[in-house]
């Protein structure tokens, strides 16, 4: 697809205007509800959905069947993320009037970043061909990575701070408490951070790392950066409202990371067989109706077995607590 320098740029000022008009929404500090968080989801999904049915009039249906799949993909791999803001949330106790404004400045510094990974990504897959064998070989790693971590169900789970958070909170110091919304301080004639700002640079920076799958991945959908770019966009933007939708909700999808798993593994197997067609090995490449329809068949069935799985421990823990109750005032 032929994007030209005005397209990009419409398109970096429109959602910079949507940014924008979120952030104004959100400038008060104030506990999310169940209700906003689901109109605003709606919203975000809603102006994605048009956004792709827009590609499909303009530049036809290989570029909006890309679009969508790369938007479900990111969307689901966001999911992910969400586990472990949930735990930087609790590791900081970030008051819950304070958390909204933290997922905004978070994801939009997410969104600079992953752009930046994306321009390097593009640049290197146009020059170099090979390197798609390293990312579907990565994606194969990571999706069996997956289902070890899965399999270990590990419980006691805590947010780790990188070397890079550690080493500015060295540098410029950290409030002992929350300051409202702002970011810097005076404190003992010293310009400290505040933990909101910490905080931020948290979720930010965290999401990096989840770039390092989730890019090569879109990328095995699609080698449009413009693709690539804004289905990250409008996955990373509704971040924020569907942390206060689902957040309840995440430990119930007990079988995400296996979903995700193969959903990974699939688009990995997916780069591999691109790579050596491009190599010029005859092989079935995988089209993008098929890619769609796994994505969206996998995360159908992981959310229905886990929300069946979640059912039945719930079950299981209250006959448990039953008996155990039975037996105590047996015994008195």
């Amino acid at each position: 697809m032929e994007v030209s320098v005005t397209l990009w740029v419409l398109t970096i000022v429109g959602l910079a205007a949507l940014i924008s008009v979120d952030f104004f929404i959100g400038r008060k500090p104030h506990d999310v509800s169940i209700k906003e968080a689901g109109i605003w989801t709606g919203v975000w999904i809603a102006l994605a959905g048009l956004f792709g049915l827009g590609l499909l009039l303009f530049g036809g249906g290989q570029p909006a069947g890309e679009f969508f799949a790369g938007f479900i993909t990111e969307k689901s791999l966001s999911v992910d993320n969400l586990f472990v803001f949930v735990l930087i949330m609790a590791k900081f106790a970030v008051p819950s009037q304070y958390q909204q404004r933290v997922l905004l400045i978070g994801v939009l510094i997410a969104l600079v970043l992953r752009a930046i990974f994306i321009a390097a990504g593009a640049a290197i897959l146009a020059s170099f061909a090979w390197v798609f064998y390293i990312f579907g070989a990565f994606l194969i790693w990571t999706a069996w990575k997956l289902i070890q971590e899965a399999r270990a169900d590990e419980e006691d789970e805590e947010f780790e701070e990188n070397k890079l958070l550690k080493a500015a909170e060295r540098r410029f110091g950290v409030a002992d408490r929350y300051h409202g919304t702002r970011l810097w301080i005076e404190e003992n004639g010293k310009r400290v951070m505040t933990p909101m700002l910490v905080v931020m640079l948290a979720i930010g920076t965290t999401d990096v790392l989840f770039a390092l799958d989730s890019i090569p991945a879109i990328f095995g959908l699609t080698q449009d950066p413009y693709i690539v770019f804004t289905a990250n966009a409008f996955a990373l933007m509704g971040l924020r409202q569907l942390y206060f939708l689902i957040g309840g909700l995440l430990k119930k999808l007990v079988h995400l990371s296996y979903g995700l798993s193969v959903i990974l593994g699939f688009i990995g197997v997916k780069l591999v067989l691109h790579a050596l067609h491009e190599s010029g090995v005859h092989v079935p490449e995988i089209s993008i109706p098929v890619s769609l329809g796994v994505i969206c068949s996998v995360l159908i069935i992981t959310t229905i077995t886990s929300l069946r799985a979640s059912k039945k421990q719930a079950a299981a823990e209250a006959a448990a607590g039953h008996d155990d109750a039975s037996k105590d005032s047996i015994e008195a």
